[in-house]
């Protein structure tokens, strides 16, 4: 959801305090516009503390490092709607670490957002290829810098062999609605030696569609895992959704159909057609 143009400014004014879980507005303004920061902050799972020594909404989790995310996109996941959710800076460490990224690596993140990933890839050295649906995220990311390249549109409709070579490494925090689409796509980009985390929801773990049961079974039979994570893990984005984390690695003659895979069937089409 956009933050108001009012809100937006006051909420980025430099005496605006954003700090742990508070944020204190200690300057006067309009009713109309304080009505609309109240609502906005409430929206985000913001509660007045009315007390002298508070004087600001709190949260009931660390609001500082979501909200810089948040501003900077010019955007924010209520409460009420399952949409845009920025990776927790606890998780983006947590999935980056069992990937396993270090210098020199490539990395693809296809939901890439406002970049929490995409900075702390960049900073271990990776070499990271960023994609993301929506146009202003998508130019916040190229002002971040941390990319070696920038795509904006939708990743379903990307084809992985329009790159000459598989990631080592592909981390991500796909939408909710359709996260399982997603994760199988991303398997075509890529290596086969490669690894792929992904943030899903915890549905994943018992849904009985075939699509869900099939990939679980993918899942143990590459030597992957599929991990209950903490009900509060998205609680810095003010949401109770709960989640799991995907580990799934790959190897050369294993059954995922990655980007060396994709890349061997015209060789192998060819000799039945010979």
């Amino acid at each position: 959801m956009r933050f108001p143009t009012d809100v937006l400014r006051v909420l980025t004014d430099p005496r605006t305090v954003i700090s742990g879980d508070l944020v204190r507005i200690p300057f006067e303004i309009d009713r109309v516009v304080y009505e609309q920061v109240n609502s906005v902050l409430k929206a985000m799972s913001g509660k007045w503390d009315g007390r002298k020594a508070v004087r600001g909404h709190v949260f009931p989790y660390r609001i500082e490092e979501f909200m810089r995310h948040c501003l900077a996109a010019g955007e924010y996941p209520s409460k009420n709607e399952q949409g845009w959710f920025p990776t927790p800076p606890s998780l983006v460490t947590q999935i980056v670490d069992l990937a396993g990224v270090h210098a020199g690596m490539t990395v693809l993140e296809p939901s890439a957002g406002s970049g929490a990933m995409t900075a702390e890839i960049a900073k271990r050295g990776g070499v990271v290829d960023a994609v993301e649906i929506d146009s202003r995220r998508a130019d916040l990311l190229r002002e971040q810098g941390d990319s070696r390249r920038v795509m904006q549109g939708d990743f379903l409709d990307l084809d992985p062999l329009d790159y000459a070579e598989g990631f080592d490494r592909v981390v991500m925090n796909p939408p909710f609605s359709n996260g399982l689409d997603h994760i199988k796509h991303a398997i075509g980009f890529m290596k086969d030696d490669g690894i792929l985390v992904s943030i899903m929801s915890q549905g994943l773990m018992w849904w009985s569609d075939k699509a869900s049961t099939e990939f679980r079974e993918v899942v143990e039979e590459v030597g992957g895992e599929i991990e209950v994570l903490p009900d509060d893990s998205f609680a810095a984005c003010g949401t109770s959704i709960r989640t799991c984390l995907v580990f799934l690695p790959g190897y050369a003659g294993g059954p995922l159909r990655t980007h060396d895979w994709l890349s061997r069937q015209p060789c192998q089409l060819d000799l039945f057609a010979a």
